[in-house]
């Protein structure tokens, strides 16, 4: 088995494909490592999700994605970059974690769970998905607790707490509620957030509005007990029954696994990696970043459709040094 390759490509979710894509064009040898399914991220997506973005947005490759809707589900994504791959044949392997990244001589030993290989660029795409931001209160850590939503069915006449207001938390608390489950809110803020999909917002609001869903807003989840919880609101605490919580409180990058790659970080909260925005080279000669790993804390700056982009900036780089 080859173990030597001109590019490792760390993240095989849509842009470490098109990062692929675009090594294959451009006649580079090249692997993609990826420590789950095929675009693990976007699998591990609530079964019902939507996209924001339209299907030409986040196509990659110059490859069409066809959807029967003005904006994909993510169904039709698994397919699309499913299909991109195998056509492609794209030379990646799964379920194959990357555990170090070192720099040596100018080459880089990359250590997997399986083997290590050598490469003289690395690209590092590796998103943000795996590591949910706890909400750090007594009984987080008790079974009822989830910090990632699948599908409604299971919540069925049972009582749900969703801890958030973003996207994934409205998708959450509607759709539970309408299988029977009784649904409260707890929101950090005044309201559902401002990035909410336009046509789910006036939903959940008018469903908070005439009192189908409960929320409590300017207040947090402050406990978890096997049949309650205690709520911080303005008014003080209030303990409700409770037989699940969905913490949708968002998601960050592997801060460590950045730092052991040698990838430096701002000192202020955002954790910001340091990168070239011209050609996406970190502070490490040859090691890249891509996608929305290159947001640090700040998820909501990166997409697909912005950062498919990376792909052709990375390559173009490497193609001037070569």
């Amino acid at each position: 088995m080859n173990t030597d390759y001109s590019i490792i490509i760390v993240g095989g979710g849509p842009i470490g494909i098109a990062c692929a894509l675009e090594a294959r064009k451009a006649g580079l040898s090249y692997l993609i490592l990826e420590k789950g399914c095929l675009v693990n991220s976007l699998y591990n997506y609530p079964a019902n999700m939507t996209f924001f973005s339209t299907s030409e947005r986040i196509e990659i490759g110059g490859v069409p994605f066809v959807s029967n809707n003005v904006k994909p589900n993510r169904s039709e994504a698994l397919e699309y970059y499913r299909r991109v791959a195998v056509s492609h044949t794209l030379n990646i392997h799964l379920q194959e974690t990357v555990q170090q990244v070192q720099s040596k001589n100018d080459r880089f030993e990359i250590t997997t769970i399986h083997r290590t290989y050598t490469a003289t660029h690395v690209i590092l795409a590796t998103g943000f998905y795996d590591i949910p931001v706890l909400l750090d209160v007594p009984g987080e850590s008790l079974p009822k607790v989830t910090h990632y939503y699948k599908e409604p069915h299971f919540y069925a006449m049972q009582k749900v707490v969703v801890v958030g207001a973003s996207n994934s938390a409205v998708d959450a608390a509607l759709e539970t509620w309408r299988k029977g489950a009784e649904v409260t809110m707890v929101i950090r803020g005044e309201g559902v957030g401002p990035r909410v999909k336009y046509w789910v917002k006036p939903d959940i609001e008018n469903r908070i509005k005439e009192g189908s869903i409960k929320a409590y807003t300017h207040s947090r989840l402050v406990a978890v007990r096997p049949a309650e919880v205690d709520i911080q609101t303005p008014e003080g605490i209030v303990t409700i029954p409770n037989d699940y919580v969905i913490a949708l409180t968002g998601y960050q990058p592997s801060f460590d696994f950045l730092r052991r790659c040698g990838v430096q970080l701002s000192d202020d909260s955002r954790l910001q990696p340091l990168y070239d925005p011209q050609t996406m080279e970190t502070n490490v000669k040859n090691l890249y970043l891509a996608g929305v790993v290159c947001g640090g804390m700040n998820t909501h700056v990166w997409f697909i459709e912005n950062s498919r982009v990376h792909a052709e900036m990375i390559m173009r780089t490497i193609l001037q040094k070569s």
